[in-house]
């Protein structure tokens, strides 16, 4: 008997594992009462209606989700025309109450804007709707956002987007603001110095990868006042969440510690994990505390213990001790220990504790991370105590070679963004069957559905249709979809804009290639001979959506989300225009046709960058300004104004102090296009134009020496940009289409007659 039990286990060893999964996390529910939260999404939709919000009668009654937790929401009319809306959270009930906007009323919430033209009498609910969500938890966030997006952010912001969390249905988002404070008052009470904490601590801009043991001290100091302020800022942003019925994931001790450890526990056992990413050990080579010294229990243990007393806790924490950085050792046993001292450091303090845990390092070292190494570090804590964010599943679905994570509870995530990079792209196939083939998989142990972009406030599209699977029991009919999307967001069917965006569906938005979810386009590039200029669409189908987007300009051109559309996509077709002219100026100069070469770069250089930039200038989404107002707003000197000014600029250029990782959070912004990729690419034009006069070759390295110098110039030099639009969109993009469309016939013609007059 005791035989035939052991070989059941042998041979079935996942069958019981989704049972315990969903047991072990039964006790990660909202925290705040049905009342509370009630008020809460009351007092959001007064935000978001004004009076009209009157026209909702809104309740949470828990009970609606049931034993299973699955949240519900409910939908019907009441006398009076007014409409009822019931959720199991603050966050179904809100969810609930913006698929009512969306379906009965033509309305549309998104980053770059809102459409909210709502009929004078409410469209009455004719059978009353019931939905729940396939899947307990829909989270958001990741740990790299919080730098590419959220670091200046104040709490006007930070309230705007909790708003659109619980409007698109987030139940679980990363928290993880102001947790150097905390860091700060553990470590000079375990002795360290307040000097040892300034060369610990990174700039604001590189918190991330402060935070994950990647780097150290770059961007710094990180003053306390700064750290107070954050402190402040997370206070609110908890609360406000609880209240819709949020659980909040905050951080835990990775094992990455300063180096003025070393000095007051000079036996403690560390290892040093190396250089990160092209940098150095001045700013690089973090140590890791030995899991079974003893120290590390210390020093977890405070931090969770002080963080409880401070912010509370939903009972979920996230760690991430390997991010990009191999351990010392692919012994089983070695990575099992670490992640069960990092398990034991929360759940000493925390009994309830859950392990949140991005799967990047799967993807990142597939060749570290084989079977027995994966397994070891899931292991490590009991089974259904770790949750594992399958971080790139709608390209790279770690599940698949994991048997299910080996028992763990897993995420299917979108992360789409790399680096906040403006680019239109996405993988809507990958998308819209992903997270229906990852609960269909022998023993699946999914649990939810997640977004965990590096940055947003880009694509709203495939961000909107990624919620709305969150909350599906099936794929979505996208070709249906996106014609009503647009209707959603224009506020109208328009013929032009439904055509213009069915184009975008197939080509741009239909993209399984890895290396497209970063933009890759010459122009956001330190330039070269040697670009890589391969995109995963015929480029033909973004001229022809953008003509059809200008040719509805006249009927949507009041839209602001309209506006937003027609930047965006004019935007990536002259960045492909880019390319073009890069091809002519890299086959001219092949042939050393220095006319061409003269032509060609002319017109990129002197005029079509400029026209871009004077398009994204027009938007308040796309303006340099903002982003560096923002960044100086924080300041509370202007010492540390400067500062942070250095921290907006480098990150999105140069990310580091050399280019150590160059270009990475590439945006294209009114201001940097002119002052940066502009004077990046005369400098490149006019090294090729003195090599072809002088008969030299092209030497990369020295063109690299001196466009590093107006590269820094460009993060040092303090010049101001606006922060609110400039000029007409609709004009500008006019000018720019009759200028240079394809196929307007006058483009091509008149290329010479446009360098003569430049």
């Amino acid at each position: 008997m005791r035989a035939a039990c052991l070989l059941t286990l042998v041979l079935a060893p996942f069958a019981v594992y989704p049972a315990r999964v969903f047991r072990t996390l039964s006790h990660l529910k909202p925290q705040e009462s049905d009342e509370v939260q009630t008020v809460a999404v009351r007092d959001l939709l007064v935000r978001l209606l004004g009076d009209r919000a009157g026209s909702f009668l809104v309740t949470v009654n828990s009970s609606l989700a049931g034993n299973d937790r699955l949240e519900t929401y409910t939908l019907s009319s009441e006398p009076g025309g007014k409409v009822a809306v019931t959720g199991s959270s603050g966050v179904a009930a809100a969810t609930g109450s913006y698929t009512y906007l969306k379906t009965y009323c033509g309305c549309h919430i998104s980053w770059s804007g809102i459409q909210m033209e709502l009929p004078s009498v409410l469209p009455p609910v004719l059978s009353p709707l019931t939905v729940t969500t396939p899947n307990r938890f829909r989270y958001y966030q990741n740990v790299c956002t919080s730098s590419y997006s959220f670091v200046w952010w104040n709490w006007t912001r930070w309230e705007k987007e909790i708003d659109w969390m619980a409007l698109h249905g987030i139940n679980m988002p990363l928290a993880f603001t102001g947790q150097e404070a905390i860091w700060y008052k553990v470590y000079l009470s375990l002795g360290l110095s307040e000097s040892e904490m300034s060369d610990f601590f990174t700039g604001p801009a590189f918190l991330a990868w402060g935070r994950m043991g990647n780097i150290h001290t770059w961007g710094g100091p990180l003053s306390s006042v700064w750290m107070e302020k954050q402190l402040s800022l997370q206070l609110k942003i908890l609360k406000r969440m609880r209240s819709l019925g949020m659980i909040t994931v905050l951080p835990a001790f990775a094992g990455h510690i300063p180096q003025g450890i070393l000095r007051v526990y000079p036996k403690v056992k560390v290892t040093n994990l190396g250089p990160w990413s092209n940098f150095n050990c001045t700013y690089s080579c973090s140590y890791l505390l030995d899991p079974e010294d003893p120290l590390f229990q210390k020093i977890g243990g405070l931090f969770v213990t002080e963080m409880i007393k401070l912010y509370g806790t939903d009972h979920i924490y996230n760690a991430d001790t390997f991010n990009e950085m191999s351990p010392t050792s692919s012994d089983p046993a070695y990575l099992s220990a670490v992640s069960g001292a990092i398990f034991k450091s929360m759940a000493t303090v925390d009994p309830g504790a859950i392990w949140l845990i991005q799967g990047w390092l799967f993807i990142n070292s597939p060749l570290f991370w084989q079977p027995a190494q994966i397994k070891a570090l899931l292991h490590g804590a009991p089974i259904g105590r770790i949750i594992v964010l399958d971080l790139f599943a709608e390209t790279v679905p770690i599940y698949l070679k994991t048997e299910s994570f080996y028992g763990q509870p897993f995420i299917w995530c979108m992360l789409h963004n790399f680096g906040g990079n403006h680019g239109l792209f996405g993988n809507v196939v990958g998308v819209n069957w992903g997270p229906f083939k990852a609960l269909k998989f022998p023993n699946s142990t999914m649990v939810g559905t997640g977004l965990t972009p590096e940055g947003i406030e880009q694509n709203d599209m495939i961000y909107e249709l990624m919620n709305e699977i969150g909350w599906s029991s099936t794929p979505i009919n996208l070709t249906a979809w996106i014609s009503n999307y647009s209707d959603r967001r224009y506020g109208q069917n328009n013929a032009d804009a439904r055509a213009a965006w069915q184009i975008l569906l197939r080509s741009v938005y239909n993209c399984t290639q890895i290396w497209h979810h970063h933009n890759h386009s010459p122009l956001v590039r330190r330039p070269s001979l040697n670009m890589n200029t391969e995109i995963c669409y015929n480029s033909s189908d973004i001229f022809e959506a953008w003509r059809l987007m200008h040719n509805a300009s006249p009927s949507l051109g009041n839209s602001s989300t309209f506006l937003y559309d027609l930047v965006d996509i004019t935007r990536e077709a002259l960045q492909q225009l880019v390319t073009d002219y890069y091809f002519e100026i890299k086959v001219a100069y092949g042939k050393g046709d220095l006319q061409q070469v003269m032509t060609a770069g002319g017109v990129l250089v002197y005029d079509l960058l400029l026209e871009l930039d004077r398009l994204l200038s027009s938007q308040p989404q796309f303006l340099l300004g903002s982003w560096l107002k923002a960044a100086q707003s924080m300041a509370s000197t202007k010492e540390e104004a400067i500062l942070y000014d250095m921290n907006a600029r480098n990150q999105i250029t140069l990310w580091g102090p050399n280019g150590n990782i160059l270009d990475y959070a590439n945006k294209q912004f009114g201001g940097l296009i002119q002052d940066y990729y502009t004077e990046r690419w005369g400098l490149f034009v006019w090294f090729l134009v003195q090599n072809l006069i002088k008969g030299e070759h092209f030497h990369q390295d020295k063109f690299n020496t001196a466009v590093f110098v107006l590269e820094q110039d460009f993060i040092y030099n303090g010049k101001e940009y606006k922060s609110s639009p400039v000029g007409d969109t609709l004009e500008t993009e006019k000018r720019i289409y009759l200028k240079y469309f394809p196929h307007s016939g006058k483009s091509r013609k008149a290329k010479k007659n446009l360098y003569m007059k430049l």
